[in-house]
């Protein structure tokens, strides 16, 4: 059995209660071809086989051949709709029970070099999916937000909850993916209160596993990159940076069980609160892939506080019995295997 089945399996073993709720539904999906995108509608399928139901997917993307390319023919009961989220048209007669909106660019590089399309990507796509689904009904509707939302993790807050009222600098350009997400939030509540859409807030942190870019701006996996490779694994900064990574099977968990039984309006953070520095993470990243060279190449300040970036999961646990169950050094057992069984194909 090949990781991602196991994976897949995993996921309809602990989310096998919502997904009952939703496997009968008719869903639309922004981001269907994107790393979280990916994976609901790789696990979604998986659920309607599994559970036998008879839900309908609908996936907007500019480019569905790249998605078809990776995964292979799609069943009949999900189809694409092409287009951009700021721009693309629904059917008037078009209706859906969920809608889970996924479709912003995650890229570092867009942001920097054109913070405006990014900003324009996120609020204006969130306008446009809102007038395109609400023609009929009142749907819910899940949108993936960002830990971003909170700004710079204060120094003294080892975890931040979803009642942090901190934010980003809003006169710097590279907030532009930050506040587009705490608009975007604000515009979702605003469709709440009057009543158009019933609005669920998942603020996602940081990953690790199959199908997340080794070549992006995600640190976790450079360092799987360099260490597939033999090494060295090189951390750019002192290493003394904190962060925290959830598998995917453990997101995917808690975003189908968010959909089904979320709070309307309301928040959740999603990620892990297991905090590890990134000198830490290398020498685990090191063991999982074999490569024995690490390089960090800045000098520690102590005169500066540690950058943090790490989730309070409380909200989760104790409101709807969430948990990860997948540690780290799991987590890169998994991923490093996937990557092994992609590139033997």
């Amino acid at each position: 059995m090949s990781q991602i089945q196991a994976d897949l399996n995993q996921i309809i073993d602990e989310a096998n209660s919502p997904l009952r709720e939703l496997v009968d539904q008719s869903v639309f999906l922004t981001g269907g071809t994107g790393f979280v995108g990916t994976w609901l509608t790789s696990s979604w399928i998986h659920a309607v086989n599994a559970l036998r139901g008879s839900g309908r997917l609908v996936i907007l993307s500019r480019d569905p051949s790249v998605f078809q390319k990776k995964h292979g023919p799609l069943p009949t009961n999900v189809e694409f709709v092409v287009g951009d989220v700021r721009t693309f048209e629904l059917g008037k007669e078009e209706t859906f029970d969920l809608v889970i909106h996924a479709a912003t660019p995650a890229r570092a590089s867009v942001n920097s070099s054109l913070p405006k399309e990014m900003l324009s990507i996120i609020v204006n796509g969130l306008e446009n999916v809102i007038h395109q689904i609400t023609r009929h009904g009142r749907p819910r509707f899940l949108f993936t937000s960002s830990g971003a939302v909170y700004g710079p993790q204060p120094s003294g807050i080892m975890e931040v909850s979803e009642s942090q009222l901190t934010g980003p600098d809003p006169l710097n350009p590279l907030n532009a993916y930050h506040e587009g997400k705490r608009l975007a939030e604000l515009l979702l509540a605003i469709a709440g209160a009057e009543g158009t859409v019933d609005p669920i807030i998942a603020r996602l942190f940081a990953f690790v596993g199959p199908h997340l870019p080794f070549d992006e701006h995600f640190a976790v996996g450079n360092f799987l990159r360099d260490g597939l490779s033999g090494g060295p694994i090189i951390v750019k900064g002192d290493g003394t940076t904190v962060r925290s990574y959830q598998y995917p099977t453990d997101m995917i968990v808690w975003l189908w069980t968010l959909a089904a039984r979320g709070a309307s309006c309301r928040a959740y953070n999603v990620g892990s609160d297991v905090a590890l520095s990134m000198r830490e993470i290398a020498h685990y990243v090191s063991a999982a892939t074999g490569a024995q060279r690490i390089e960090i190449l800045g000098t520690p300040d102590n005169s500066r506080p540690v950058d943090r970036y790490i989730p309070s999961v409380s909200r989760a646990r104790e409101e709807l019995g969430l948990i990860n169950n997948v540690s780290f050094t799991e987590a890169l057992r998994r991923t490093v295997a996937w990557h092994k069984e992609t590139v033997a194909k």
